[in-house]
């Protein structure tokens, strides 16, 4: 396999382990529970552990500029920020809980969009690793 193709795929591997972290590990009830209210602390505060925790994936691939990594972190949050808060905003709109359907849908599409997110974010990196190797 070729090199580049196993640098993209660690990490991507290591944009899932830190999500998993971040999102089941490190969350809390002060998160979980006000991420529905927008504008809450406890959703910034969930957003940004995200955010804190991406630069493991820039030992992976290492952004080109501070400039590219703040933009980065910052489109990450408000990307991370506004999806969760919309999954909460429709669960809680059906009253729906764990042992409800539509909640484990819900649920998994906020996975599979957050997993799109990082293949977007891992594009972005290769894009500017390319880039500066080219220049």
């Amino acid at each position: 396999m070729p090199h580049l193709a196993l640098l993209i795929l660690a990490a991507v591997a290591v944009l899932m382990f830190k999500h998993m972290v971040a999102d089941f590990y490190l969350q809390t009830p002060y998160q979980y529970l006000n991420k529905g209210t927008y504008g809450h602390p406890g959703g910034f505060i969930h957003a940004g552990i995200h955010v804190a925790l991406t630069p493991l994936v820039y030992l992976v691939l290492a952004p080109g500029s501070l400039l590219l990594a703040g933009a980065i972190a910052l489109g990450e949050f408000a990307i991370h920020y506004h999806i969760d808060w919309f999954k909460e905003r429709v669960t809680h709109r059906h009253s729906w809980t764990a042992r409800d359907r539509g909640f484990w849908f819900a649920l998994g599409a906020d996975q599979f969009v957050h997993g799109l997110t990082y293949l977007a974010l891992v594009a972005v990196l290769l894009s500017a690793a390319t880039a500066a190797s080219a220049g």
